[in-house]
């Protein structure tokens, strides 16, 4: 480690996005330090791993790894311990508890979750849909989505919604906006979970701010900046979803991931309600 920066090696044998997450969770705890980070993806031949250990030997650091192959992770191991490095397969634990639990070993397979199977078409699906029904478009087919997210500008709609898509939501976002109602059939519908999305008015003025700082010439009209305006824009999205009795989130200080945790939760629970019902009118 050199100052108040070390080397952060992710060696994987799929696209790492596991190793960066668990990764970036550690760090975060650890602010005064910030890691160097070498994200070495599709690593499954002796010849791709031995390109790694040179830069290792010139830039050592932490190493951390999903490998499913024995003789890779082996010789990883081996290479590491010989130069006093930290290294550690997180996977190996968690391998360790399903054997036991099912008494059967691993396949092996590098990239398993990321076969072409039917919830990988299922994720496609529902990306296609959200983008087709971002910022209020497509309204006729927005009754087929499994959340709905409304709220006014600058509450993080359309980066939530894509979140959710990726775990194979179909979202629809529609912006709320006093004095234009809503698309009529949304009050009606039962199949989608509807959520509203505020926050406090000088975070939303603070990220309109930081927009319209991109636009050439005087950007958007005074209203959009207004505090007094951006107060009745979030008492109108409050009073909205009281009367149609929608949950509001407020996201003032929450991440995109937490938000979209939070709305599956609310998603579920809406799920499991709406089969209870269905369940209840059939009998």
């Amino acid at each position: 480690m050199s100052g108040h920066f070390f080397h952060l090696h992710l060696v994987s044998d799929a696209t790492g996005e596991t190793l960066i997450a668990v990764a970036r969770a550690a760090a975060s705890q650890y602010s005064n330090t910030k890691p160097i980070e070498h994200v070495h993806p599709l690593i499954r031949t002796e010849r791709q791993l031995e390109k790694i250990l040179t830069r290792l030997e010139d830039e050592p650091g932490i190493v951390l790894y999903t490998l499913v192959n024995q003789d890779l992770s082996e010789r990883l191991e081996r290479y590491c311990q010989e130069l006093h490095i930290p290294v550690c397969n997180i996977l190996h634990p968690v391998f360790n508890i399903f054997q036991s639990y099912l008494g059967a070993s691993q396949q092996g397979l590098a990239g398993a979750q990321h076969s072409l199977d039917s919830g990988y078409f299922k994720r496609i699906d529902a990306m296609n849909f959200t983008m087709a029904h971002d910022d209020g478009q497509s309204p006729q087919s927005v009754g087929e989505a499994d959340i709905i997210i409304v709220g006014i500008s600058r509450t993080s709609k359309t980066p939530t919604s894509v979140y959710l898509a990726n775990r194979g939501l179909r979202v629809a976002n529609i912006p709320l906006v006093p004095d234009i109602p809503l698309p009529a059939p949304i009050q009606t519908y039962t199949k989608p979970l509807v959520i509203g999305l505020i926050a406090s008015p000088s975070r939303i003025m603070q990220i309109r701010q930081n927009r319209i700082l991109g636009f050439d010439g005087e950007g958007r009209e005074s209203d959009y900046l207004n505090r007094n305006r951006i107060g009745e824009e979030i008492a109108y999205t409050r009073t909205m979803c009281q009367r149609n009795q929608w949950p509001v989130l407020d996201v003032t200080r929450k991440s995109i991931e937490e938000t979209a945790a939070e709305i599956y939760k609310y998603y579920q629970r809406h799920r499991k309600q709406t089969s209870e019902k269905a369940a209840k009118d059939q009998s």
